[in-house]
């Protein structure tokens, strides 16, 4: 995993009110997670002011955002830090980001493809395997539930997925 790799923490969704503030959509645990950085995008943008905004998401002024103009041509952007930022986890725990991008093998040693994408639609993580491609043609997608079950290791390298969980339709 590349220690300055860019993580989204968060993205610009849109202007709030008159005086640069901006709308925030967040990809962390919530605003206190955002909290405990100053800036972002390479220090393209310092933090000045953040507040929860009731529903999920937050409410951010910048000091390089001095008004509703600035604010409406960030819409879109997303709020990074360096990998190398985050805190660190304890033993069973993983940022998406550093799962996106992983080879995934089967616990048979078989090829599966690389993981794409992580969701979580409200039972827990599920990551989305793409196949390798066949004969130029993207390869087929599957899904597999972040449970030791199904993916019994995993680490900066590889994905190791459980072979009943990989099998094919």
């Amino acid at each position: 995993m590349a220690a300055n790799r860019p993580v989204t923490l968060a993205a610009i969704i849109g202007a709030h009110g008159v005086g640069g503030e901006v709308r925030l959509k967040l990809f962390g645990e919530g605003v206190e997670s955002l909290r405990r950085f100053r800036a972002f995008n390479d220090s393209a943008l310092t933090l000045k002011k953040l507040r929860d905004d009731g529903k999920g998401g937050a409410i951010a002024s910048f000091v390089e955002v001095p008004d509703r103009t600035a604010a409406e041509k960030l819409r879109g952007t997303a709020l990074t830090v360096p990998r190398s930022a985050l805190p660190p986890l304890d033993e069973g725990e993983y940022y998406h980001a550093d799962l996106i991008g992983l080879a995934a093998i089967s616990t048979d040693g078989e090829p599966l493809g690389t993981c794409i994408a992580v969701d979580n639609f409200g039972a827990g993580d599920v990551l989305e395997i793409q196949r390798p491609s066949v004969e130029g043609k993207p390869g087929k997608k599957f899904m597999v539930p972040m449970r030791a079950e199904a993916v019994p290791e995993w680490d900066g390298e590889r994905l190791v997925i459980t072979a009943a969980f990989a099998a094919e339709d």
